[in-house]
């Protein structure tokens, strides 16, 4: 049987159910004691399935408190009793997780180092694993037999992992959205690690969630599957009704001992990174930190209070677009093992046919995700690190569902603007200002040269960059990136790593749909828009660094922007113009004062000269040598490059008006916060400048025209 959708770790799950499960599930509980506590040892007997009847219409909750608050599916407005409620409810739950482990590389040390035999049993159990599937790619490379063999090689690289335990199943499903790296035949059966691996006894998860909630299971659902839904790497998911209000709710349960082996695990993983920072030179990084910050991040995936918490978080900060789907959690049937949540029907990411028959295409949803991806990394640096396709669904409504809020990362604060500035700085090949990014971007400590690094970024993306922005691969990037990072002392953060991962995912993801999709392609609209409307000082710099170079306004560089922000939804107008001329205006723009006087010069000259130019083409030819002063080959000296260039200008300058005129949002009035600050005394001087500056030129150009030789037409040779 399949099912088309749910999170590998935690929340939300399932889509189309098959027949047997569209109808309740009643769960018939005995009256009697004695009864109820043989019901109890063996839970899986006493829940059956009922004749497939309507299920009754189901109300919105606020979240499992007691005070239920019917609501819109999309509403989050909650009354202020609604909110009292629903935060003493979290609050409970936090109580019942108080005891929730917390990772500490000391303890699992200590813990472990004493049990040297289970460590050397677990240690010949996962060289045996890896070291028999290597061994038989190895006789198939012998033999010639690779490509005969791959299906067969796949399935026993998924049940290897499986067995691995749920360390492994990571590595899997990280691999099942890598296209670029795996074969299609390993990518389907490690996309099966998903949410496709082996269950636990119900009647353990049964008993862990009235233990873990100390209430019976026939006052907590009026209704719940009588086996998982799906399994993922920590816990399994069943689909209930909740008996107090009638929400249809997804309920994941932690896997019984999950503990125990995940830290066995890492605790072999810290030591082979011990090995590798002593003896492994050609990585700069210290690998024992990266593995301890990623083993409190699955630490905290053990804490479903704290996946719930995340998921709030997540929902508030990014669920306001209209097409990105969070869903809520139901604090009262919440705790540190066991996670109720709002169900949501979809369809996994990477399941194009599916996502096709509802009328939807793949494409969409995963721009769509990549637009929340930037959001997440680089406005409020709160970002979703284990995108695989299990946790994003395609909803029959055409949003975008973000599942499973376990592993959670944030992007600091200063780190999001030198990403953007070091996007820019890559485009626009200037390798010093990428070099210095490190620094902000933590990288590097602050005492290191990075004069040597520069050279070794020049080699690399001067051969990327020969294609354009929207044909370059971010893996290769990343790669290439990556080759340079290796050689220099580099100390690469763990949110970084998290970061590269994001992204290789949804590209991994677009692959599929289309073999030409690229992540920077889809990227480009938000990084115009940021850097034509933020007000941030790093990113101000960033944009004049693009436009101005040599002294000279690159206009194509501005049209290019605008063209490109203009494809992102929340592009502004407004916003595009006011700071821009703020950071002109204000008391550190002398330099950038005398950069703009000149180049608003050649824009008045080119328009003016332009409209002659036009005006004396639209003038019959007999008349022309009468009217411009006997001249029948121009109104103007100038040579042709000189003229193609005035009009090449002014007609770069009324397409870029033209785009912002364009704008979704333009309107006259927004030019009035514009009059407002053209009217400080800093305006003022800057437009008389401008103006005298127009004035000489115009002579100039007059007195050319005054004192040139009238020239005569050549005469015909007829």
């Amino acid at each position: 049987m399949s099912f088309q959708a749910l999170s590998s770790t935690a929340g939300l799950y399932v889509l189309s159910l098959p027949p047997r499960y569209s109808g309740a599930i009643t769960i018939p509980w005995p009256k009697n004691p004695c009864e109820r506590r043989k019901a109890r040892v063996s839970p899986r007997a006493a829940i059956v399935e009922a004749r497939p009847k309507s299920v009754p219409a189901i109300k919105e909750a606020t979240g499992g408190n007691n005070g239920v608050a019917v609501r819109g599916r999309d509403s989050s407005v909650l009354s202020f009793r609604d909110r009292t409620n629903d935060m003493q409810a979290e609050a409970r739950a936090m109580a019942r997780a108080a005891n929730a482990s917390v990772y500490s590389p000391e303890l699992v040390a200590i813990k472990y180092g004493s049990r040297p035999i289970k460590v050397l049993r677990r240690t010949l159990e996962i060289f045996t694993g890896l070291g028999s599937f290597a061994f038989k790619l190895w006789l198939d490379r012998l033999d010639g037999q690779l490509d005969q063999n791959r299906r067969l090689r796949a399935v026993q690289l998924r049940k290897v992992f499986t067995r691995l335990g749920p360390t492994f199943v990571k590595i899997g499903q990280g691999l099942s959205t890598r296209p670029d790296l795996c074969p299609p035949e390993y990518l389907e059966e490690l996309s099966e690690l998903q949410d496709a691996l082996p269950t636990f006894p119900d009647a353990e998860a049964f008993s862990c969630i009235e233990r873990e909630l100390a209430l019976p299971l026939d006052s907590i659902y009026s209704s719940i599957s009588p086996s998982p839904i799906a399994a993922a790497s920590l816990g399994q998911v069943y689909k209930a009704q909740l008996k107090y209000s009638g929400q249809i709710v997804a309920v994941k349960v932690q896997r019984p001992g999950i503990e125990e082996a995940i830290g066995l695990d890492f605790y072999l993983i810290r030591g082979l990174g011990f090995l590798i920072n002593k003896y492994v030179d050609i990585i700069s990084s210290d690998v024992v930190a990266l593995i301890d910050e990623f083993a409190r991040r699955v630490y905290q995936e053990l804490n479903y209070v704290q996946e719930g918490q995340n998921a709030r978080r997540f929902k508030k900060l990014y669920a306001d677009k209209e097409d990105v789907l969070v869903p809520d959690i139901f604090w009262d049937y919440t705790s540190g093992k066991v996670l109720t949540m709002e169900w949501v029907e979809g369809v996994k990411l990477n399941e194009q046919v599916a996502i096709e028959r509802q009328g939807l295409k793949v494409l969409d949803l995963v721009n769509t995700g990549i637009q929340c991806s930037l959001r997440q990394l680089l406005e409020y640096g709160y970002f979703h690190a284990d995108p695989h396709p299990g946790n994003l669904l395609a909803t029959p409504e055409g949003k975008l569902a973000f599942l499973d809020f376990g592993m959670m990362s944030e992007t600091p604060e200063g780190a999001r603007s030198a990403i953007i500035g070091h996007v820019v700085h890559m485009v626009n090949r200037d390798y010093e200002a990428m070099a210095r990014d490190y620094y902000a971007l933590d990288f590097l400590s602050s005492d290191v040269d990075v004069s040597p690094i520069v050279p070794a970024l020049r080699d690399f993306f001067d051969d990327a960059l020969n294609s354009t922005v929207s044909e370059l691969n971010f893996k290769t990037l990343v790669d290439g990136l990556g080759a340079v990072l290796y050689q220099y002392p580099f100390n690469v953060p763990a949110y970084y790593a998290l970061i590269l991962r994001s992204l290789t995912v949804l590209e991994g993801l677009a692959l599929y749909a289309d073999p030409n999709f690229k992540v920077l392609a889809a990227s480009y609209p938000y990084f115009a828009k940021r850097l034509l409307t933020d007000p941030n000082p790093y990113l101000r710099d960033a944009l004049i660094e693009l436009l101005f170079k040599d002294g000279r306004f690159r206009w194509n560089r501005l049209e290019n922007l605008l063209v490109q922000g203009k494809k992102d939804r929340d592009f502004s107008a407004k916003d595009a113009l006011q700071p821009v001329l703020k950071l002109l205006l204000g008391p550190d723009g002398k330099d950038l004062r005398v950069l703009v006087i000149k180049e608003a010069v050649c824009v008045t000259e080119a328009v003016i000269l332009g409209s002659v130019i036009d005006t004396y083409n639209s003038v019959p030819s007999p008349m022309r040598t009468l009217i411009f002063n006997a001249n029948a080959t121009g109104p103007l000296i100038m040579s042709d490059a000189e003229l193609n260039s005035i009009m090449e200008l002014r007609s770069q300058v009324f397409r870029i008006w033209g785009l912002l005129r364009s704008s979704d949002n333009f309107d006259p009035a927004l030019l009035q916060p514009i009059l407002q600050v053209l009217q400080e005394p800093e305006a003022r001087s800057l437009g008389g400048s401008v103006i005298g500056g127009i004035t000489q030129r115009l002579a100039a150009r007059l007195l050319q025209q005054v004192l040139r030789a009238p020239t005569t037409p050549p005469a015909s040779t007829s």
